[in-house]
């Protein structure tokens, strides 16, 4: 027999370590060292006699500052500044590594489509920068020459493309586990709202049988006191007492329920349940397995909402043995209204397997709790150390 609540199982769900990542500001901070890293060599292009490197190295290093919020528009600027590279210096730049971390942003936090436009370009770039470099150094462009300069800068481009490929796959990935989680706590948290409404209207449904019962009775014996007044004035005595007393249960009955009622719904022409109704739901529940009874003290008046509650606090723990013990369970059901009377007492025991079956979205422990609360009592469930489940709600009189 399983009572779990949906919302509690996803809490006690064990905590899977998260990877270390960035937070903004250190993302914002590896920028700025990445930038400040790459423009750091660049006065020494004055010193070497290359005065144009130093323009092309800021053109090409600065757009990464943008990267991750701009990363198309910063592939394209840094395309730009090695395109006219090509223009006005044959030699490589070390800023040009500027290019494969523009290629890796625009794969990471672009779309699909921008990055395979990135690999492209990339791979055109290379075809560029291998012939331009080897002109540079005075060379013969042929196979032999091409091969290894191409492969080379080739790699740093298809690299900085499956890294930011697998980046923003396995973040999209993750995005959807959190979303898919987020959903079902929402589910969750759903599913008990709406149970503990419906067992809320179902008590209203209850509360205005009883309300109406009371005033049906206090009605006909106002009447029957009017009429023997005349004739009899201590019959018409002896009825406005019963008529204070019923009235002081239904007013009883009607404080405890009061904060529970949410709507005015018709209700069946049923009488309600109670503790003299038990014996019949036992014997129900001994058609589909084996139940041991311990009734006491069930002709003693109780309250009619009392009666209702503990009745169907019994009938929803024989309903949840009869869905997850097992066929084969035993099931000890004990109900007692205190000697003293100030307490009824139900106690509801198996020895199957409900502490492991599958909750299977049930939300009886809900139902229970939300009705024993209302009257003050107690109401505690668990599994039995050597297998089964027990159920055992204390309500006060």
């Amino acid at each position: 027999m399983s009572t779990a609540d949906p919302a509690t199982a996803i809490d006690l769900a064990p905590v899977v370590d998260q990877p270390w990542r960035l937070g903004e500001r250190g993302r914002r901070w590896f920028d700025v060292t990445l930038v400040a890293l790459l423009v750091l060599p660049t006065p020494l292009y004055l010193l070497a006699g290359i005065p144009w490197g130093v323009p092309l190295s800021l053109l090409q290093v600065v757009p990464l500052w943008w990267r991750r919020a701009h990363p198309d528009a910063v592939f394209a600027a840094v395309a730009a500044a090695s395109a006219l590279q090509v223009v006005v210096h044959d030699n490589p730049l070390h800023s040009q590594l500027a290019f494969p971390i523009a290629v890796y942003s625009v794969a990471r936090y672009s779309t699909a489509r921008a990055g395979l436009v990135a690999l492209v370009v990339g791979a055109v770039a290379a075809v560029v920068a291998t012939v331009d470099w080897i002109t540079g150094f005075d060379g013969v462009v042929n196979v032999r020459s091409f091969t290894p300069y191409f492969l080379t800068v080739s790699a740093f481009v298809v690299t900085a493309w499956a890294l930011g490929t697998q980046g923003r796959t396995r973040a999209a990935y993750v995005a959807t586990l959190v979303e898919r989680g987020e959903r079902i706590r929402q589910d969750a948290e759903q599913r008990v709202a709406l149970a503990a409404a419906d067992e809320r209207a179902r008590i209203a449904r209850e509360m205005h049988d009883v309300v109406a019962h009371g005033l049906t009775v206090v009605v006909v014996q106002a009447d029957g006191a009017r009429y023997a007044a005349a004739h009899d004035p201590e019959v018409a005595t002896e009825t406005l007492a019963r008529i204070a007393v019923t009235g002081r249960e239904a007013l009883t009955d009607m404080r405890q329920l009061l904060g529970l009622l949410r709507a005015d719904e018709e209700t069946g022409r049923n009488p309600l349940p109670g503790l003299a109704d038990v014996p019949d739901l036992l014997d129900e529940a001994a058609r589909h397995g084996h139940v041991d009874a311990d009734l006491r003290g069930l002709d003693h008046p109780v309250a009619t909402a009392v009666g209702l509650t503990a009745y169907r606090v019994v009938q929803e723990a024989l309903t949840n043995v009869r869905k997850h013990a097992g066929p084969s369970a035993r099931t000890s059901v004990q109900v007692a209204v205190d000697d003293d009377h100030d307490a009824v007492t139900v106690r509801v025991v198996d020895d199957g397997r409900g502490a492991s079956a599958p909750d299977g979205g049930g939300h009886g422990l809900t139902g229970m709790r939300e009705r024993v609360d209302v009257h003050g009592g107690t109401l505690e469930t668990g599994p039995r150390p050597g297998g089964g489940y027990t159920v055992e709600a204390v309500i006060p009189l």
